[in-house]
């Protein structure tokens, strides 16, 4: 009978010898994880600083609107940096009125600079 050989196989992160199954891909957890961390580092700093954006804009809307609807100058609110771009929906009222919403707040353009912020039930 032959012996089988077996080829050494080697961790991608750190070159150690991998030992354990034949379908082990890393000689340990520590670089599995480290290989995930850098292999989805853009998409996971993506969604950090979209939620931290979203976060921000729903502390700004949930701080001015102290009832269940108030009226804001749209120069308040860029004062407080707020940005019109990041919100978590677009809701259309039976209305016609468009709506863009952060989680409970929603916002509408007025006319003359004017926002309504609406507080909604979800």
């Amino acid at each position: 009978m032959e012996a089988v050989v077996k080829e050494k196989r080697f961790c991608p992160v750190c070159g150690k010898e991998i030992v354990g199954r034949a379908d082990k891909l890393f000689c340990s957890d520590a670089c599995r994880n480290n290989h995930n961390n850098q292999a989805n580092k853009d998409i996971t700093n993506l969604m950090r600083n979209i939620n931290n954006s979203l976060r921000k804009n729903y502390k700004i809307l949930a701080e001015l609107n102290t009832g269940e609807k108030t009226k804001v100058e749209k120069k308040i609110l860029l004062k407080k940096k707020f940005d019109f771009g990041h919100f978590t929906s677009i809701l259309e009222a039976k209305t016609g009125n468009t709506y863009y919403v952060v989680y409970d707040q929603a916002f509408q353009e007025l006319e003359g600079g004017v926002f309504l912020i609406t507080k909604i039930d979800i």
